[in-house]
């Protein structure tokens, strides 16, 4: 038997990534990226000559069995995808619960993701948090605010840069104007930055300013 290794890589700053995170990269028998020409990228800056194979929400479905197949005759492969953690609002799972229920050893190596750095520089209570990730585009999503309303954990999403005043606008509907929250764009690049205040402060932020980048946002729970 193989193993897996779910291997973060940098959400920026390529300068994010482990040691050991570098090492079984060049030593693996194949990388699984998200997408290729962006893993590439980071290969190419650390030397790695380890063979690429996309994985990705579209295949995992159709290539899980054979990948399987490969664990099973010997082979060491890494998982990594665009940036971050495999699994997190990323490609990963199925993968993963695959090896698992064939008895394929699965490792993940701890490394950069951008809920965690989002969370403590937000300066809201960190010690019982809930991560959403993305909210659902439309079905569910009226549903899921209503429930997230009444939550008391600080709360973490993940957001794009066109919905981004949309989702604020609806924040401030469901969980009210004056709830604590922070924003944080481009973690770890050159022009990243975390706008703190209460979801209407925030949200009149980035109604003249730009709206570039990934985001994270953190919500303080219901008092």
């Amino acid at each position: 038997m193989g193993t897996l290794y779910l291997v973060p890589t940098p959400i920026g700053n390529l300068e994010d990534i482990t040691l050991r995170a570098i090492k079984v990269l060049q030593e693996a028998d194949l990388i699984l990226a998200e997408d290729t020409r962006t893993s590439g990228k980071l290969l190419k800056h650390y030397e790695i000559g380890t063979p690429m194979q996309s994985h990705h929400m579209h295949n995992e479905h159709k290539i899980v069995g054979k990948i399987v197949d490969r664990l099973k005759g010997g082979d060491t492969i890494a998982l990594i995808s665009d940036a971050g953690t495999p699994g997190i609002s990323d490609p990963g799972f199925l993968l993963t619960r695959a090896c698992i229920e064939e008895g394929i050893s699965v490792e993940c190596l701890p490394g950069a993701t951008a809920l965690i750095p989002a969370l403590v520089n937000s300066g809201l209570p960190a010690d019982r948090f809930v991560f959403e990730g993305f909210l659902p585009i439309k079905k569910g999503r009226q549903t899921k605010l209503q429930h997230l309303a009444e939550e008391t954990r600080t709360m973490i999403f993940y957001e794009s840069p066109h919905k981004i005043l949309k989702t604020l606008e609806q924040f401030i509907t469901y969980f009210g104007p004056d709830r604590p929250a922070a924003v944080s764009r481009e973690l770890t690049k050159l022009y990243e930055e975390t706008i703190r205040g209460t979801l209407s402060e925030v949200l009149a932020y980035y109604t003249t300013h730009t709206v570039k980048g990934e985001f994270v946002l953190v919500v303080g729970g219901k008092k």
